[in-house]
């Protein structure tokens, strides 16, 4: 079978539309996800015992279940459990919350309890408000030193995306699917789905690199 690019070319304004869905999709579940993650592993650094416990059992609930059972239990299972239904592009973006939460949490926690206790105690020896402590001493080191994990954790649920599928989200790979339903080409919108992640994450990891020099992270 000959390769047709007329066929990518004419299947580029939906797949643009899927491409823009996943990263709208990407960009509102990690900022989610961020403010939960950054919350639960400081809760699980610094917090007391029972603090430690909730982000704990948090934070294995989710990394020990695939993010497609996520989505489909707050797409199928929660609407029985609440009594309202929901939106497949809002079960798509608390999707990534929920899960990236979890792994960004780990990052975090990660991170901080890397830096030396050293840094911490000359902190509070000066008369520092724990807080203080953290954002301004020791934060400034651990978030140097969390921007490569956090990198890959991006790349991770932009990919994850593809995943929504299984609820109708009209992200990228739903577009492929449908016009590959439509004319039977699927040598030609497989090659463009994978280009445009390709091109979508090659952005991302050159931003990430951009940053990681910037800030001189080795």
């Amino acid at each position: 079978m000959d390769f047709q690019w007329s066929v990518i070319i004419e299947s580029l304004p939906p797949l643009v539309q899927g491409a823009k869905l996943t990263l709208y999709i990407t960009v509102m579940g990690l900022i989610g996800g961020m403010i939960i993650g950054f919350l639960l592993g400081l809760m699980r650094a610094y917090g007391n015992p029972l603090l430690h416990l909730i982000a704990s059992v948090y934070i294995e609930l989710v990394r020990g279940t695939p993010i497609v059972v996520q989505v489909m239990f707050i797409y199928f299972a929660l609407p029985v459990l609440i009594g309202v239904r929901v939106d497949p592009l809002a079960a798509a973006i608390a999707s990534i919350v929920v899960n990236s939460g979890a792994y960004i949490a780990e990052i975090v926690r990660g991170s901080f309890q890397s830096v030396a206790k050293g840094l911490h105690e000359a902190g509070l020896a000066l008369g520092m408000p724990e807080w203080q402590v953290l954002t301004s001493v020791v934060g400034p080191v651990a978030f140097r030193r969390m921007i490569p994990p956090l990198g890959n954790q991006f790349i991770v649920s932009l990919k994850d995306t593809s995943l929504f599928i299984v609820i109708g989200v009209g992200e990228l790979t739903r577009q492929g699917q449908e016009i590959m339903a439509s004319n039977f080409r699927a040598v030609e919108i497989w090659t463009a789905v994978a280009l445009f992640y390709l091109l979508m994450i090659g952005v991302l990891s050159a931003v990430l690199r951009l940053i990681e020099k910037r800030m001189h992270i080795l």
